[in-house]
């Protein structure tokens, strides 16, 4: 069976996103980290070269194939901001009609500028997305 390619590693979060550019980018990213790690309660770890989660939890697919993967996560990709949402973006229609501008594809949702969208509902999607993973999330008020 083929190995995971995208595994949690010991390179700081911190440091990656220091890297990331252009700077409304980067400080998309910082916001970011600081809400999913308020509302998860967990430290940010790197999965691969360029996504920050937030947990982990094991899944099997019908096929027997299981992994880790984290409940929510995030990468400063060049084009937006990519939220990676273990629960689907399907399970958040209602708060995406309110979130202001974004795209979505299976399981991301990609945010172009962090300040076009309405905070609060962001805060929503990952809370739910969080506690659909079977997490507890936390008090993020």
């Amino acid at each position: 069976m083929a190995e995971n390619k995208t595994v949690a590693t010991d390179a700081d979060p911190h440091a990656f996103l220091a890297t990331v550019t252009p700077e409304r980018r980067r400080r998309d990213a910082d916001r970011v980290l600081d809400l999913m790690q308020r509302v998860t309660g967990e430290p940010p770890v790197m999965w691969g070269p360029s996504i920050v989660g937030f947990g982990s939890v094991r899944y099997t697919y019908a096929s027997g194939r299981t992994g880790d993967w984290p409940p929510v996560a995030f990468s400063p990709r060049k084009t937006a901001l990519t939220l990676y949402l273990m629960d689907g973006v399907e399970a958040h229609v209602d708060d995406l009609a309110a979130l202001g501008p974004h795209t979505v594809g299976k399981g991301c949702l990609y945010v172009k500028d962090l300040d076009a969208v309405d905070a609060a509902v962001l805060e929503r999607i990952v809370a739910a997305s969080w506690a659909a993973a079977g997490t507890n999330p936390r008090d993020a008020g």
